[in-house]
Protein backbone atom coordinates (compact mmCIF):
# COMPACT_ATOMS: atom_id res chain seq x y z
CA UNK A 1 0.00 0.00 0.00
CA UNK A 2 2.84 2.38 1.04
CA UNK A 3 5.02 1.53 -2.25
CA UNK A 4 1.62 2.40 -4.10
CA UNK A 5 0.91 5.77 -2.19
CA UNK A 6 4.30 7.00 -3.04
CA UNK A 7 4.33 5.66 -6.57
CA UNK A 8 1.03 7.78 -7.05
CA UNK A 9 2.12 10.39 -5.47
CA UNK A 10 5.31 10.71 -7.49
CA UNK A 11 3.33 10.96 -10.72
CA UNK A 12 1.16 13.87 -9.44
CA UNK A 13 4.80 15.90 -8.47
CA UNK A 14 6.06 15.08 -12.07
CA UNK A 15 2.60 16.10 -13.45
CA UNK A 16 2.48 19.28 -11.34
CA UNK A 17 5.97 20.39 -12.22
CA UNK A 18 5.79 19.73 -16.28
CA UNK A 19 2.75 21.48 -16.04
CA UNK A 20 3.60 24.41 -14.33
CA UNK A 21 6.58 24.49 -16.86
CA UNK A 22 4.40 25.17 -19.59
CA UNK A 23 1.90 27.91 -18.20
CA UNK A 24 4.73 30.13 -16.91
CA UNK A 25 4.85 33.28 -18.72
CA UNK A 26 7.26 35.04 -20.44
CA UNK A 27 8.73 37.60 -19.14
CA UNK A 28 9.21 41.30 -20.98
CA UNK A 29 13.25 41.17 -20.62
CA UNK A 30 13.06 37.71 -22.31
CA UNK A 31 10.67 39.23 -25.11
CA UNK A 32 13.09 41.97 -25.89
CA UNK A 33 16.61 39.41 -25.66
CA UNK A 34 15.05 36.94 -27.64
CA UNK A 35 14.23 39.83 -30.48
CA UNK A 36 17.42 40.48 -30.39
CA UNK A 37 18.85 37.13 -30.60
CA UNK A 38 16.60 36.51 -33.50
CA UNK A 39 17.95 40.46 -34.85
CA UNK A 40 21.26 38.90 -34.77
CA UNK A 41 21.04 36.08 -36.25
CA UNK A 42 19.33 37.32 -39.13
CA UNK A 43 22.39 39.89 -39.54
CA UNK A 44 25.21 37.05 -39.20
CA UNK A 45 23.25 34.09 -41.10
CA UNK A 46 20.93 36.04 -43.11
CA UNK A 47 17.68 35.91 -44.48
CA UNK A 48 17.09 32.09 -44.72
CA UNK A 49 18.61 31.21 -41.59
CA UNK A 50 16.23 33.02 -39.97
CA UNK A 51 13.31 32.08 -41.76
CA UNK A 52 14.15 28.64 -40.57
CA UNK A 53 14.82 28.97 -37.07
CA UNK A 54 12.04 31.62 -36.43
CA UNK A 55 9.62 29.48 -37.76
CA UNK A 56 10.30 26.31 -36.74
CA UNK A 57 7.84 25.45 -33.85
CA UNK A 58 10.82 23.23 -31.93
CA UNK A 59 13.45 25.74 -32.58
CA UNK A 60 15.23 28.15 -30.61
CA UNK A 61 13.09 30.92 -30.90
CA UNK A 62 9.49 29.36 -28.82
CA UNK A 63 10.07 29.15 -25.27
CA UNK A 64 7.74 28.98 -22.50
CA UNK A 65 4.20 30.44 -23.82
CA UNK A 66 5.35 32.64 -26.24
CA UNK A 67 7.24 32.88 -29.36
CA UNK A 68 9.23 35.35 -32.25
CA UNK A 69 7.86 35.98 -35.39
CA UNK A 70 10.01 38.08 -38.47
CA UNK A 71 8.12 40.44 -40.88
CA UNK A 72 9.31 42.49 -43.55
CA UNK A 73 8.43 46.70 -43.28
CA UNK A 74 5.60 45.69 -46.68
CA UNK A 75 3.90 44.01 -44.11
CA UNK A 76 4.95 40.28 -45.11
CA UNK A 77 5.05 37.89 -42.57
CA UNK A 78 8.26 36.13 -42.95
CA UNK A 79 8.27 33.54 -40.58
CA UNK A 80 5.70 32.69 -37.69
CA UNK A 81 6.00 29.29 -35.93
CA UNK A 82 2.34 28.53 -34.75
CA UNK A 83 0.47 30.25 -37.59
CA UNK A 84 2.86 29.69 -40.61
CA UNK A 85 -0.20 30.25 -43.17
CA UNK A 86 0.19 34.26 -42.46
CA UNK A 87 3.19 33.88 -44.74
CA UNK A 88 1.42 32.60 -47.29
CA UNK A 89 -0.54 36.66 -47.73
CA UNK A 90 0.84 39.12 -49.87
CA UNK A 91 0.87 41.43 -46.86
CA UNK A 92 -1.55 41.71 -43.64
CA UNK A 93 -1.60 45.49 -43.16
CA UNK A 94 -5.36 44.93 -43.52
CA UNK A 95 -5.75 42.55 -40.73
CA UNK A 96 -7.53 43.55 -37.72
CA UNK A 97 -7.66 41.73 -34.41
CA UNK A 98 -10.87 40.85 -32.61
CA UNK A 99 -11.29 44.42 -31.34
CA UNK A 100 -10.85 45.98 -34.61
CA UNK A 101 -7.25 47.03 -34.18
CA UNK A 102 -4.97 46.58 -37.95
CA UNK A 103 -2.76 45.44 -35.20
CA UNK A 104 0.33 44.56 -38.31
CA UNK A 105 0.16 47.98 -39.28
CA UNK A 106 0.99 49.33 -36.05
CA UNK A 107 3.89 46.92 -36.23
CA UNK A 108 5.50 48.34 -39.59
CA UNK A 109 4.61 51.85 -38.38
CA UNK A 110 6.60 50.98 -35.10
CA UNK A 111 9.60 49.45 -36.73
CA UNK A 112 9.21 52.45 -39.36
CA UNK A 113 9.57 55.15 -36.73
CA UNK A 114 11.34 54.59 -33.67
CA UNK A 115 12.54 51.13 -34.47
CA UNK A 116 11.11 49.14 -31.39
CA UNK A 117 8.46 49.71 -28.91
CA UNK A 118 5.65 47.74 -27.16
CA UNK A 119 2.21 47.17 -28.99
CA UNK A 120 -1.36 45.76 -27.32
CA UNK A 121 -3.74 44.22 -29.25
CA UNK A 122 -5.72 40.75 -29.54
CA UNK A 123 -4.56 37.48 -30.23
CA UNK A 124 -4.57 33.57 -29.25
CA UNK A 125 -1.87 32.13 -27.49
CA UNK A 126 -0.14 29.25 -28.93
CA UNK A 127 -2.37 26.19 -29.76
CA UNK A 128 -5.59 27.90 -28.53
CA UNK A 129 -8.85 29.63 -30.82
CA UNK A 130 -9.58 32.36 -28.31
CA UNK A 131 -7.99 35.62 -28.62
CA UNK A 132 -6.35 37.07 -25.06
CA UNK A 133 -4.31 40.56 -24.49
CA UNK A 134 -1.16 40.90 -25.64
CA UNK A 135 1.28 43.10 -25.75
CA UNK A 136 4.58 42.04 -28.04
CA UNK A 137 7.79 44.00 -28.99
CA UNK A 138 9.06 45.00 -32.03
CA UNK A 139 12.59 45.44 -33.39
CA UNK A 140 13.30 46.40 -36.29
CA UNK A 141 17.03 44.83 -37.52
CA UNK A 142 19.09 47.17 -37.87
CA UNK A 143 20.38 48.51 -41.64
CA UNK A 144 17.41 45.99 -43.22
CA UNK A 145 13.76 45.86 -44.08
CA UNK A 146 12.83 43.21 -41.58
CA UNK A 147 11.67 43.63 -38.13
CA UNK A 148 10.95 40.72 -35.44
CA UNK A 149 8.87 40.46 -32.83
CA UNK A 150 7.73 38.42 -29.34
CA UNK A 151 4.86 39.18 -26.81
CA UNK A 152 3.57 38.43 -23.89
CA UNK A 153 0.10 37.83 -22.56
CA UNK A 154 -1.58 39.40 -20.13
Amino acid sequence: MRTLFKSTLIVFLILGLATLAWSESATKEEVINQCQAASKLLTDKGIDAAVKAIGDKQGPFVWKDTYVFLMDLDGKMLAHPFKPELTQRDDLLQVADTDGKPLFMEFVKLANSSGKGWVDYMWPKPNEEKPVGKTSYIYRVPGTQYFVGAGIYK
